[in-house]
């Protein structure tokens, strides 16, 4: 086949419900951009008949590949592993509930194709709860902080990327990371854009509350030391504060004398400072544990076949 210019990659988790749909929209798109394209899924151990759905798909549409893991490794893996196998000069990813519409996607090879290395983009008129779009704004403003970034919409995956950026990422070998903050990392010319926002069609989100808390952990402490130094400056901060404060309770108890009724705000006093030297031992674990991770060097993932244009591939 005629080397693609253009890849699309769609991790797929129990999705058999949109699957169909999200096809009927996706090949008139991209056949109508009139490049060569190729559709990577990447079925990230589905428990339903996503995988089985996608094989047959396969028979019929020569530019889809199926990338089929050996169990459940995470959204960013599933991309990960497309992102390796993907031959396009712009791949864009896409999730496969049709939050996003697969209509956007010559916007975003436009943008590419203007110069742009990598495109973000935002979400107009989000279709999700309250907590959700709350607790998005929190990450993002949060995020920028911290990393130094410049991203409106960290959740949004549907992202474009040239080749070289691609083939940046491909490089890395982090066993945890967040695909559009590592993207960012390289880009020379990022942009973003508006695009349209639509309800899930069919199944449920895959990230619980746990999920994304554990996902913008990642986020934070993957692409940056500053919680780190925050702590440390919060630590001599606490420490001034306590040796003043000691300082005031001795005066106290000369001008006074001994007393015992300040003895329950001394003990909540000492409860807040040992919080916090707790969340201070969390915040080092999670740091400690990344890097323990990364060093037992374990696979990040295992792909057990790839059906479609290279039927017979298989991961080692």
């Amino acid at each position: 086949m005629e080397k693609p210019q253009v890849t699309i990659v769609v991790p797929a988790y129990n999705e058999e419900g949109n699957l169909n749909q999200l096809m009927e929209r996706l090949l008139p798109v991209m056949r109508g951009m009139g490049k060569p394209f190729e559709i990577i899924f990447t079925d990230d151990g589905s428990r339903d008949r996503t995988l089985s759905m996608l094989k047959e798909m396969t028979l019929k549409i020569p530019e889809l590949r199926v990338i089929e893991f050996n169990g459940n490794f995470g959204q960013h893996m599933a991309i990960l592993a497309a992102f390796e196998r993907s031959r396009g000069e712009i791949v864009v990813t896409l999730d496969a509930d049709l939050q996003n519409p697969p209509e956007e996607i010559p916007r975003l090879v436009a943008e590419v194709e203007k110069g742009h290395d990598v495109v973000g983009t935002i979400r107009l008129k989000r279709q999700d709860s309250v907590f959700r779009k709350a607790a998005s704004k929190v990450v993002n403003v949060t995020t920028n902080k911290m990393t130094g970034m410049k991203m409106s919409d960290y959740g949004c995956m549907l992202r474009a990327y040239h080749r070289t950026v691609i083939d940046n990422i491909n490089h890395c070998q982090e066993t945890t990371t967040f695909i559009p903050a590592l993207a960012q990392t390289f880009a020379a010319n990022p942009t973003e854009i508006e695009v349209s926002h639509a309800e899930r069609s069919a199944g449920d989100s895959k990230y619980s509350l746990y999920r994304l808390i554990r996902l913008n952990f990642d986020l934070m402490t993957g692409f940056s030391v500053v919680p780190l130094q925050l702590f440390a400056l919060m630590g001599v901060f606490t420490s001034l504060v306590s040796a003043g404060f000691g300082v005031f309770l001795m005066v106290r108890r000369f001008v006074i004398g001994a007393e015992v009724e300040g003895v329950f705000t001394l003990f909540a006093i000492l409860f807040f400072f040992i919080g916090i030297v707790i969340f201070g031992i969390g915040l080092v674990g999670e740091y400690v544990g990344r890097i323990y991770q990364e060093v037992r060097k374990r696979p990040r993932y295992v792909v057990r076949r790839v059906h479609g244009m290279a039927e017979n591939e298989v991961a080692s």
